[in-house]
């Protein structure tokens, strides 16, 4: 595997453990609603997993994480469409897809 790719993947990896941290345990999706620096902290970071994933497709298209093209989008929404991005949206990638992700990207770093 590539350096780039490498510390690409290392950044989606740091901005999944900043999401997770943000994020209490007892995942509350109310309190999320009401914490506007958490929701930003989020869309920040997601922001980061999108464009980092989009270097990765570049230098590797081969490579095997799910979803890839739905992660780019979402980082293409939140910065271009940053009105059209709900709570919601943030909720669900937070604690449906994340996980997910989380696991690839620690297997292909191991």
């Amino acid at each position: 595997m590539d350096n780039e790719v490498k510390t690409w993947l290392k950044d989606i990896e740091q901005a999944i453990s900043e999401i997770n941290s943000f994020i209490p345990q007892t995942k509350n999706f109310k309190d999320f609603q009401k914490d506007l620096r958490t929701r930003r902290a989020v869309e920040r970071n997601i922001e980061i997993i999108g464009e980092a994933m989009s270097r990765i497709l570049k230098a590797d298209p081969g490579i095997k994480i799910s979803h890839t093209r739905k992660i780019v989008d979402t980082r293409n929404r939140i910065v271009h469409g940053y009105d059209s991005v709900s709570e919601d949206i943030l909720w669900g990638i937070v604690t449906r897809n994340l996980p997910d992700l989380e696991n690839e990207i620690k297997q292909l770093l191991s």
